[in-house]
């Protein structure tokens, strides 16, 4: 193979297949995880993944996908970085990490949750796609960019990961970049924007529109519509005009969008077609908040007059007429078409531009409805039969004006896409609106139809018209959609003598033509024949002029207009009528009908038609015209100089929005006039009001966004030389009258415009500077000093009223003009100006408003300034020490403090950075030093009280996390002479020990209970690493001044070590925990802390010298705790200590027994915690052993020591690993382990403590019978005597049980109440049997002695009573090095529950262990299994080999007792594994069939304090075939009476048990019975080849022979009981029976049976047969048979031969003061506690 040659170019790829480890050289692979290669051979590829550095490996080089990267320090500490923008690697580094949440959210089934994730990651991909394109313009990319992490943010929150912090860019915030403040600023301003995200989300409005807070944030908004479709049978053309509409109002919102429609059912403009979009714009947040809003469509037919009217004669065309269409009415006025839009505009359904509504068509129902009246019943919502016609629309809330919904919606909204705009200006006017726009509405007219018979067909014509009459073309427009038009005509009704139209145009003029047009409005009568309608001419005229005499424009609001009648002629020449009055004045009578009257002029010849009238509306959108008079006298003041005053006052009653739109010509206006009359003050003070006037209207929210055209003019426009001498005049003057006490309502006002007011002074100053080359600077400077004298002379005053309001609002906003006035005064000299112009207002007098004031000055250019600062910092900090000490106005004093601390790191920044340039003198150096002398009047003033502060707050207290920001902001930005002068300027020792100690112990406060959210990962971790240099440093404090003999102090040790350890073991810093990637960005950007933390308490721990006795034991627990962070480096370091403190104690005592005991104590709270893992265990044995070996006093000790330790952790692991498993089974195995465990070491506490968990593990499953054994131990451990109580006492039994007779006899009652229900009634029975004895002789209590005595009578009536089915055995076996060491290759004996089948057992068995494979075979496994890495569990059901018992031999006994104790109290077990052995006979297998038996030894009986134990040993036995035989002739005879014994005394017992039983033995047709073992083993070759089995083959003649008796029995009662349906069966059972009597009585012997009579009658009894049957043979001559005496009671069946019985009482069950199985026979507790009798040591798993 090819060398590994280092790569130069490929150095970073991605997996892009999945790659698994088929070799200890190969490295595993995921897709999507990045690579770091090193080498490369052969299409092979050497490194590391950077998921985990620590692995490396080759892997195919194909299964890699290069990307670019930066490589740094090439060589041994290589290291790549991504080549990728920043944004693109962030959502990769996210993808990756939601991807492994996303797949945990499937498996918990958390679907709602998984599916948004999936959206979210999908979005995010289409995203990094986008920006990898780089075809994004600059703002189109920061857009995406604030998507994109606002997508980031939205997703961590809602999947619990760390917030992420980031500037206006949306880059990553540095932390060493930015100050603690800013940091805390930005984590909160992203938590509120997350916080709201969020809640959006879940309000169902919002989710609906899938956008929240934007509503309120955007100044407008847009309404999106596509027609998608319209279905309507017209006949002719038509036009649709669809707008807004305001039902309460009852006027329309919007401009019409107009379609015109073609009779053939689509545009007339097939382009359209598909792509009738609309968007309609200028609506307002008031928009949204109207009470109900819809969007209408008037359908207007163009065509002939009526659609009904035959094509016989000609017909006048081109008329908009109402649609309409019916059968059975002649006329159908209009139709029109609303829909309620509300819920969309509020957001309160969904808007989406893919969802269709439908909107039907209203037809007419009167001949005299008009659109309008149409509109208004349709809103009202009645039902129509629209039959299917209507509109089906799209529609979508878009947020923003015309350009934003461009740029965010393109798929939508496009250049083509036509707009309607609001009727009115939009509630922000944006600077570059401009507008010439005029809404004309045809109100209503009303005319007579004078000699016609029948009402007018009215038609209005409107024009615009210039001086001479002509008619000026493309002017007017009648909607959104269509191009403009030199005329417009109206809708005609017919035959209606009041007209209401409501139809809306827009007349748009050139704004230089404005003042010469009018609208002309032509009125002529419409007929439906052509020819008539030809003939017909205008009847009567009105007009109006655009602009009044007065220069001014047409008023908004409804005009009548007067109407002419004469020659048609006449009516359309302007000379004739423009000299004419065009509106009808209000008080003007009304003439009688009929009546007109010529009007008085020379050469008119029209007259006024008073019968008739006409009313239009007009609204005036435009910014270069104005309707108030009072403005344009002030534009034209030079025409009327004598009105000057008048017109400067009236200016300030002006519309705000008049005097926005001429803003540039109001302005050059005031100060024309300022500088034409500036050697006169006459109109100085008019001129300062107005102009504070228009700065007011500026800063109105309506016009905020001209706040740019000001300052626009101030710089480009603004050319008053001569005008800052005035304005600072007047200002002064204000303030002067004011600090006189004089009242000045203006100066409030003036004090709300001062920042503008001054760049007026500033910029006027410069201009006059500039022209006259610096002239009258000192003059300037002398003027703005006496403004800030009578400023300070202001805040002096201690009166109310006018003047502390003018206080307050010079405070608020003095700070504004700073910028300005900053480079005019000197900064020393303006420090002391503004520190007296806040020191000279009262004490206690505007606190609040003082504070916000020197926040504001904190943040202007004013306090960069080293002098200015100085002077500021002088009346500041003072000022916040004593509120913070008094905790008055504490968020002002937070704001304050942080902005002083936020200007003092960008200028400690700024100076730094200079002083590192290269060339850099002592000038920079002399700035950092001054820097550093403010922070260090802040640090002394103020970090005490903060710290005090936070402290006193309780920890809900908002303020309380803003206050640890300031302080660790303060730690931040102090030095090593920082802390050192601090240090030293404490007056007295006490008091510096006081301020550690308070130190000390608020940071471990605010490490264990942070005052951030968890995930505010770099606030916690920024706090974190300024605590720990500020620790470091009081530690130093600590060796240097509190560490001799004069000057210790324990407690402060104390405290510094606990704290110390409390930062090592907090979470935020537990890296283990963490992802790689935040894992890697930490280590980059902070470091491992916990090693630095670490080193520094080892060698603050070694140099306490002979001190550290005094710390022991109580830092053991606190060292242990550091010891067991899982970070191997540190515990290299810390363990040692240990030894340390056990070589301290013992060259003291000669003993380290303190320590010993508290380190045990602790490490079973610390691991059971979570701490601790194999790695520890093994560190701390061969540190430790190490540590011994150099000190051989403590080699023995120290030995011993460590085998206990790590013996306790071997334990306590494995007890962790399974604790939390859903079978509990494994979780017990280890409590008993730890039992047993403290039990031997003598720690009585612990003992208690996991023998209760036990108990509680038990009863939980219902597990009574091993929970009352576990019980029991507790009780044999007490006494019955009135001593108190020494063990612990937990669970039910309280702290009311004093003395151990009461919680021995409490425990005794909880134990029988568990056999009980356990069914374990044996061992109840001994338990009632001692409460009894102590009643009876020791309490004389016979009240519970009766109760006690009757229990135990309940349990003897069970035991015979009730059913108590025998459980069965399972042996387990535990193989492969897959599993735990307290079961790796053991195998165990595990007691089954009622009814439990083994394939139930084994499901159970095999849950905790998924990937293990069960073992087929019963034979023992070999090397390969045991060996092997993975996990095999062997099952199988074992038999339990009941002991001889000598007491039961040959009694008659129930067997609810016998079956008891050949089920209980069992410590062997067997297997028996049939095999065959010799020559295959094929008529008899029983010849050659031998049994393997496998019995094993527990360590303890069962049932005990487990359901299960491990096996001791194991023995194997082989069974020839004739020992087997007699092993079942002995079963098989045993089964024959125990069902004749049954059946006996139970006659209502089914007989099919007994009928199989006995024709299995009987009927030579089942070839059962014993005839195959006469076949195999009573041959003459047999006995010939196997001499030694002589006496096995007579006891097997002999137990056949016996057999002969119990079937002549047995036969007898199923003779009794047979039905005679089964006589026949029966029959031929007696007839195979008797030829098996002759011949087994003619071969073996005759046997028979002897009855013996039993009192107690109606059980079942059984016989104890012993193994030796031939003893039970062979015992006299013939005896009568039984059955020819039959006693009168019930008999019993025994052999013959058998022993009298005895007069000694039936065996007891097994007392319980026998050895509890499961427990180490080892030291007891307590003084005269009984002594159990001891079995040989063992336990469970061990």
């Amino acid at each position: 193979m090819a060398p590994w040659l280092p790569t130069k170019e490929e150095k970073y790829g991605v997996a892009v297949w999945n790659f698994p480890r088929t070799s200890e050289h190969h490295l595993a692979l995921h897709i999507g995880e990045t690579v770091h290669i090193l080498q490369a051979s052969e299409g092979w590829y050497r490194g590391y993944s950077l998921r985990n550095r620590a692995a490396w490996g080759i892997f195919p080089a194909s299964f890699i996908h290069l990307k670019g990267a930066l490589v740094e320090r090439r060589g041994v500490e290589e290291s790549v970085v991504p080549a990728e923008m920043p944004m693109v690697q962030e959502i990769t580094t996210t993808l990756r990490e939601w991807a492994t949440i996303w797949k945990q959210l499937y498996v918990a089934g958390h679907m709602e949750l998984y599916d948004r994730v999936r959206q979210m990651m999908c979005e995010l991909m289409e995203r990094r796609s986008q920006l990898l394109s780089g075809t994004l313009p600059k703002d189109e990319l920061l857009q995406l960019k604030k998507e994109v992490t606002g997508k980031i943010d939205y997703g961590n929150k809602i999947l619990k990961l760390d917030l992420v912090v980031r500037d206006e860019d949306e880059n990553i915030l540095d932390p060493d970049r930015t100050s603690v403040i800013s940091l805390f600023h930005a984590h909160k301003k992203a938590a509120q924007t997350i916080m709201q995200r969020i809640q959006e989300e879940m309000s169902p409005q919002q989710n609906a529109l899938g956008c929240g807070a934007r509503p309120a944030a955007s100044p407008c908004h847009s309404l999106y519509l596509c027609v998608r479709n319209f279905v309507c049978s017209i006949g002719e053309e038509a036009q649709l005009l669809l707008a807004l509409y305001d039902p309460v109002q009852q006027r329309l919102v919007s401009e019409n969008y107009v379609i015109r429609w073609a009779s053939t059912g689509v545009p007339q403009d097939i382009e359209l077609l598909n792509n009738l979009r609309v968007i309609f714009t200028d609506l307002g947040s008031k928009d949204l908040q109207r009470e109900r809003l819809f969007l209408v469509c008037q359908i207007i037919r163009v065509g002939r007059m009526d659609l009904r009217e035959s094509h016989s004669r000609k017909l006048s065309t081109g008329l908009r007429r109402p649609f309409g269409i019916s059968a059975t009415q002649c006329h159908h006025l209009c139709a029109t078409a609303v829909m309620d839009i509300t819920d969309i505009i509020k957001g309160k359904c969904e808007s989406d531009e893919d969802k269709q509504h439908f909107i039907p068509v209203h037809l007419a129902t009167a001949d005299n409805d008009f659109l309008h009246n149409m509109i208004r019943k349709a809103v009202e919502g009645k039902d129509i039969n629209h039959k299917g016609q209507g509109f089906w629309v799209s529609l979508k809330v878009l947020w923003g004006d015309v350009s934003h919904v461009w740029k965010q919606h393109p798929h939508l909204v496009d250049r083509s896409t036509v707009v309607a705009r609001k009727l009115g200006y939009p509630e922000v006017i944006m600077p570059g609106d401009v507008r010439n726009d005029i809404y004309l509405t045809l109100v209503q007219g009303e005319f007579d139809k004078g000699s016609k018979k029948t009402q007018k067909n009215v038609e209005v014509t409107v024009c615009v018209c210039d001086e001479e009459g002509h008619v000026l073309q493309n002017m007017i427009y009648p909607g959104a959609g269509v191009g403009p038009t030199g005329e417009y005509r109206s809708v005609v009704y017919y035959q209606q003598r009041h007209q209401r139209w409501m139809e809306t145009v827009k007349i748009a003029v050139p704004i230089e033509d404005v003042h010469r047009t009018h609208l002309r409005f032509t009125f002529r009568h419409r007929s439906s024949s052509d020819s008539k309608d030809k003939s017909e001419r205008i009847f009567s005229m009105a007009f109006v002029k655009l602009v009044q005499a007065d220069g001014t424009t047409l008023h908004d609001g409804e005009h009548d207009l007067v109407l002419y009648k004469g020659d048609s002629r006449k009516l359309e020449d302007a000379s004739a009528y423009l000299a004419l009055p065009s509106v009808r004045s209000p008080p003007e009578p009304r003439l009688l009908s009929g009546s007109s009257f010529r009007v008085s002029s020379g050469t008119s010849s029209l007259t006024v038609s008073a019968r008739d009238s006409f009313q239009i509306s007009t609204v005036i959108c435009s910014t270069k015209l104005t309707q108030n008079v009072n403005l344009l006298g002030l534009l034209k003041w030079r025409s009327k100089p004598s009105l000057l005053s008048e017109n400067l006052q009236k200016l300030m009653t002006v519309d705000g929005g008049e005097v926005i739109k001429f803003l540039q010509d109001t302005l050059d206006a005031l100060f024309s006039i300022m500088m034409e009359h500036s050697d006169t003050d006459v109109y100085d003070t008019l001129v300062f009001d107005a102009l504070v006037f228009i700065v007011g209207l500026v800063a109105d929210r309506k016009f905020q966004h001209f706040n740019t055209i000001l300052e626009a003019y101030i710089r480009q426009h603004f050319s008053a030389t001569l005008s800052y001498k005035k304005l600072l005049s007047v200002l002064t003057q204000y303030v002067e009258q004011v600090s006189r006490g004089e009242p000045c309502d203006l100066l409030l006002r003036t004090f709300k415009a001062l920042e503008y007011i001054f760049k007026f002074i500033v910029r006027s100053r410069h201009l006059f500077a500039q022209l006259y080359e610096g002239k009258e600077a000192a003059e300037f400077q002398s003027s703005l000093q006496r403004f800030f004298l009578c400023l300070n002379q202001l805040m002096q005053s201690p009166m109310e009223g006018p003047t502390l309001l003018s206080q307050g609002a010079a405070l608020k906003y003095l700070p504004s003009i700073l910028e300005d006035v900053c480079g005019i005064l000197d900064s020393s000299v303006l420090g002391a100006l503004l520190r007296d112009f806040i020191g000279n207002l009262p004490p206690q007098r505007l606190l609040r408003q003082k504070l916000q004031s020197l926040s504001d000055i904190v943040h202007s250019k004013a306090f960069q300034s080293y002098e200015c600062r100085e002077l500021l910092l002088q009346a500041a900090v003072p000022l916040l020490q004593d509120l913070v000490e008094k905790g008055e106005e504490e968020e002002a004093c937070i704001e304050l403090l942080s902005s002083i601390l936020e200007v003092l790191y960008e200028a400690q920044k700024r100076a730094e950075e200079l002083e590192a340039q290269p060339g850099a003198g002592e000038t920079q150096h002399q700035d950092l030093v001054q820097v550093k002398q403010h922070v260090r009047l802040v640090l002394e003033r103020l970090l005490h009280p903060v710290t005090r502060r936070v402290i006193v707050l309780d920890r809900e207290n908002s303020l309380r996390s803003h206050y640890v920001a300031c302080m660790a902001a303060i730690l931040s930005q102090m030095d090593m002479e920082h802390y050192r002068s601090y240090i030293k300027a404490f007056p007295s020792r006490a008091e510096l020990m006081d301020f550690l100690m308070e130190t000390f112990i608020l940071f471990k406060d605010l490490i264990g209970k942070t005052v951030y959210p968890s995930d505010w990962m770099v606030m916690n971790l920024v706090q974190n690493r300024e605590f720990l240099r500020t620790i470091n440093q009081f530690a130093s404090t600590l060796a240097e001044m509190f560490l001799s003999d004069d000057s210790f102090e324990l407690q402060l040790w104390n405290n510094y070590f606990h704290l110390a350890v409390a930062f090592l073991t907090q979470d935020s810093l537990q890296l283990e925990n963490f992802s790689q990637a935040k894992r890697s960005s930490i280590l980059a950007k902070y470091g491992d802390m916990r090693a630095t933390i670490g080193v520094s308490i080892r060698d603050m721990w070694y140099n306490l010298g002979p001190r550290k006795i005094e710390f022991i034991p109580g830092m053991v627990g606190p060292i242990l705790e550091m010891t067991l962070v899982p970070e191997p480096e540190l515990r290299k370091a810390t363990i040692p200590i240990f030894f340390d403190m056990m070589l301290c104690e013992y060259q003291l005592t000669r003993s380290f027994a303190r320590f010993e005991d508290e380190i045990l104590r602790q490490l079973d709270t610390e691991v059971e915690g979570g701490r601790g893992d194999e790695q520890y265990k093994q560190l701390f044995e061969s540190i430790l052993l190490s540590c011994c070996q150099g000190h051989p006093e403590l080699a023995e000790l120290g030995q011993s020591f460590v085998a206990l330790v790590t013996g306790l952790l071997e334990r306590l692991l494995d007890y962790r690993a399974v604790r939390n498993d859903e079978n509990k089974t494994y979780s017990m195995s280890c409590t008993v382990n730890l039992l047993n465990f403290y039990k031997e070491i003598g720690r009585q506490a612990m003992y208690m403590r996991y023998l209760y968990k036990l108990r509680d593990l038990h009863i939980s499953y219902e597990n009574y019978t091993e929970g009352a054994y576990t019980l029991l131990l507790h009780a044999r451990l007490l006494k019955w005597s009135n001593e108190a109580t020494t063990a612990p006492v937990q669970g039910t039994h309280g702290p009311a049980l004093r003395t151990q007779r009461q919680l021995k006899e409490a425990l005794y009652n909880q134990i029988i109440h568990y056999f009980d229900q356990g069914k374990m009634w044996e061992e109840a029975i001994h338990i009632c049997k001692e409460l009894a004895e102590q009643y009876e002789s020791e309490v004389f209590d016979y009240e519970l002695l009766s109760d006690i005595l009757q229990r135990e009578a309940g349990f003897y009536e069970k035991i015979l009573k009730v059913l108590r089915p025998s459980p069965d055995y399972f042996a387990v076996g535990y193989y492969g090095q897959g599993f735990p060491p307290f079961l790796r290759n053991k195998v165990f004996i595990y007691r089954g529950k009622e009814y439990e089948r083994r394939e139930d057992f084994e499901l159970q068995l095999l849950s905790p262990f998924p990937s293990a494979e069960r073992l087929k075979s019963t034979c023992p496994p070999g090397q390969d299994i045991t060996g092997s890495p993975g996990q095999f569990i062997q099952c199988f059901t074992v038999q339990p080999a009941e002991d001889t018992r000598s007491r039961f031999k040959g009694r008659s006994i129930p067997e609810q007792i016998t079956n008891f104790y050949r089920a209980n109290h069992v410590q062997r077990f067997y297997y028996s594994r049939p095999f065959k052995k010799g020559p295959k006979d094929p008529h008899n297998e029983f010849a050659n069939m031998w049994i393997e038996r496998t019995t094993f030894l527990t360590a303890y009986p069962l049932p005990g304090i487990l359901r299960w134990f491990a096996v001791t040993s194991t023995t194997t036995t082989i069974i020839s075939p004739l020992e087997n035989a007699i092993e079942t002739m002995v079963k098989t005879n045993e089964k024959i009476m125990s069902e004749i014994n049954r059946h006996q005394q139970d006659s209502g017992l089914p007989i099919n048990p007994l009928s199989m039983l006995i024709s299995g033995i009987v009927d030579p047709a089942v070839m059962g019975g014993f005839t195959k073992y006469e076949m195999a083993f009573f041959q003459e070759s047999y006995l010939r080849e196997h001499p030694e089995d002589e006496e096995n083959i007579e006891k097997l003649k002999d137990l056949i022979a016996w057999q002969v008796p119990l079937l002549a029995e047995g036969i007898r009662l199923h003779g009794q009981k047979v039905t005679e349906d089964l006589r026949p069966f029966h029959e031929r059972m007696e007839q195979c029976f008797v030829q098996l009597r002759a011949k087994v009585e003619s071969q073996y012997g005759v046997r028979e049976m002897v009855c013996f009579e039993d009192q107690r009658t109606g059980r079942p009894r059984s016989m104890a047969w012993g193994p030796d049957w031939d003893r039970l043979s062979h015992c006299g001559d013939r005896q009568v048979p039984w059955w020819e005496h039959r006693p009168p009671a019930t008999p019993a069946l025994t052999p013959p031969c058998c022993p009298e019985p005895s007069s000694a009482p039936l065996p007891r069950p097994v007392p319980c003061s026998r050895h509890i199985p499961g427990l180490h026979p080892a030291t007891t507790w307590g003084h005269g506690a009984e002594t159990p009798r001891m079995q040989p040591p063992g336990s469970p798993g061990t």
